[in-house]
C-alpha cells in the first residue's frame, strides 16, 4: 500500500473514526471534548521560542517520558515544549505532571490536511515520538519541512513487526525518513532494520523506563495511605495490587483472590482497572462476586469486613504500588501484551505477570532472569504464587530485593537519549 492509498483510506474511514469517538464519549465524555484538535484546529503556539514536540500516546508513555521532558526543560530553557497525547487520560496526566510548564494538545490524526494544520501551528524544530507510534503522513510532512523525527524508547514485538511487514511499500519509505530510532533492545533494533530502517539511523540506548524516579514524597504518600487502610482493616493486612487489568482479566484476578483469601485471611485486594470507563463495571463485578468493596475515589475508610479496594483514580499508580506488598501487572492474563512491570519493581515489590507479555518481551525475560518477576500461567498459578510469597518470608525478601536491584543496574538510558537529542539539535 502506497501513502496515497493509505491517505485515501483514512479519509474514507474518517466518519467511522468520529463515530467511534462519539460512542466512546458515552462512557468517557472527555473523548468528545476538544475533538477539533484531532484535526489540527487549535490556537497556534507563541512565536519567538523554538518548539520541541514530544508525542506520548497515553498515560504510560506520558509517565515514562516525564523525566526526559523535565530534562529538556532544564537543558533548553530558550525552547518551548509541546506534549501531545491521543487519549483524555494521557491529557490529564500531562497536566498532572507538568501543569502549565508545557503546552498540550491532542495530536492530529494522520490525515494530510490535519497534519499540515498541526505543523503550521506548532512549527517544531524537533519531533520526539515516545515508544513506537509511527504515522506515515506525519513523518513525511516533518521530513519535507526539515524537522528531525526521533523515536525514543522504541520497542517492537515480533507480532508488531509482522504487521508492519505486510505493508512494506508504506513502511519502508517512512522508516527511511526517520532521523533516528533509539531502540530499547537488540531485538527491537533487528526488527526495525529488517523492516527497512537504515543502519545509520539506529541506536540501542536501553529503556528510559528504568530511569523513572520515584520521589520520596510518593513513597511517603503510599505508606500513609497504607496506614490509613490499616486503621480500618487491621494492622496485619497484606495488600495485593492487581494493576492495569483489562476486560476479561478482572474475573480471573477475583477468582485467584478468593483462593488466596481462603488460605491467607489477612490478604486484601487492591484492584486497579486500566481504563476509567470500566471503573463502574468492575465495581459491579466485585459486588457480584460477593466481596465487600470500597472505592478509593470516595476516600472511604475501609472496615474490618472490607476485602477489596477498587483503585478508581488516575495518576496514582506509583502511590498505590508503594502502599502494597505484592504486585500483579495486568494485560497479561489476556492477550493484550502486558504493561510496565518496572514500576512495581522500582518500589521493591515482587512482581507477577500472566503469560502474555509480548509488549515487554526482553524486559520481562530479563526481570525473570534477575529474580524479580514470576510468570504465571493462569488464575490458579497467580493464587499459588501469591500464597507462597505471603507465607515464605525468605522468598518474598529475595524477590523484592532482586526487583529493586534490577532497576538500579539498568538505569542510564535517559542520559544516552538526551545526548542523542543534543546532537540532533546541534546539527539543526
Amino acid at each position: 500500500m502506497s501513502r496515497f492509498f493509505y491517505s485515501l483510506l483514512l479519509y474514507l474511514i474518517s466518519p467511522l473514526v468520529l463515530l467511534r469517538l462519539y460512542l466512546r464519549a458515552k462512557k468517557a465524555p472527555d473523548y468528545w471534548q476538544r475533538k477539533a484538535e484531532r484535526f489540527g484546529f487549535f490556537s497556534p503556539l507563541p512565536v519567538g521560542k523554538p518548539c520541541i514536540w514530544v508525542h506520548s500516546v497515553s498515560v504510560g508513555e506520558t509517565i515514562a517520558s516525564a523525566p526526559m521532558v523535565k530534562q529538556l526543560q532544564s537543558r533548553y530553557p530558550d525552547h518551548q515544549i509541546l506534549v501531545t497525547t491521543m487519549t483524555p487520560t494521557g491529557s490529564a496526566q500531562v497536566r498532572k505532571i507538568h501543569d502549565d510548564s508545557v503546552h498540550h494538545v491532542y495530536a492530529s490524526y494522520d490525515l494530510p490536511d490535519a497534519v499540515q494544520r498541526f505543523l503550521n501551528r506548532v512549527n517544531p524544530v524537533l519531533a520526539i515520538v515516545v515508544d513506537t507510534e509511527l504515522w506515515p503522513n506525519t513523518i513525511a510532512a516533518c521530513h519535507r519541512r526539515g524537522v528531525p523525527v526521533m523515536v525514543v524508547n522504541a520497542r517492537m514485538s515480533e507480532r508488531s513487526a509482522k504487521g508492519y511487514g505486510r505493508f512494506s511499500a508504506l513502511v519502508r519509505p517512512m522508516l527511511e525518513q526517520i532521523t533516528l530510532v533509539a531502540a530499547q533492545n537488540q531485538d527491537t533494533a533487528r526488527r526495525f532494520l529488517d523492516l527497512g530502517l537504515p543502519e545509520g539511523q539506529l541506536n540501542v540506548t536501553g529503556s528510559i523506563k528504568f530511569d523513572l524516579g520515584v520521589p520520596a514524597s510518593v513513597i511517603a504518600s503510599g505508606k500513609a495511605l497504607r496506614g490509613w487502610w490499616q486503621q480500618g482493616m487491621g494492622s496485619d493486612i497484606r495488600v495485593l495490587i492487581a494493576a492495569s487489568t483489562h476486560e476479561g482479566e478482572d474475573q480471573q484476578v477475583l477468582d485467584a483472590f478468593k483462593i488466596i483469601l481462603a488460605r491467607e485471611p489477612r490478604a486484601r485486594l487492591l484492584l486497579v482497572p486500566r481504563h476509567p470507563e470500566r471503573f463502574d463495571r468492575v465495581h459491579q463485578l466485585i459486588v457480584d462476586n460477593r466481596l465487600p468493596v470500597v472505592r478509593h475515589s470516595l476516600v472511604t475508610v475501609p472496615t474490618a469486613d472490607t476485602r477489596v479496594i477498587l483503585g478508581d483514580t488516575m495518576g496514582e499508580m506509583m502511590k498505590l504500588f508503594a502502599a502494597s506488598d505484592i504486585a500483579f501487572v495486568g494485560g497479561s492474563l489476556v492477550p493484550t501484551g502486558g504493561h510496565n512491570m518496572l514500576e512495581p519493581a522500582a518500589v521493591n515489590l515482587p512482581v507477577l505477570c500472566g503469560p502474555h507479555v509480548f509488549n515487554f518481551e526482553e524486559i520481562s525475560q530479563s526481570l525473570v532472569h534477575a529474580g524479580g518477576l514470576e510468570i504465571v500461567a493462569d488464575s490458579n498459578g497467580l493464587a499459588e504464587a501469591m500464597v507462597r510469597l505471603l507465607h515464605n518470608h525468605d522468598d518474598y525478601q529475595q524477590m523484592s530485593s532482586k526487583a529493586g536491584e534490577f532497576i538500579s543496574a539498568n538505569r542510564g538510558a535517559l542520559g544516552r537519549v538526551l545526548a542523542l537529542i543534543e546532537e540532533i539539535l546541534e546539527k539543526g
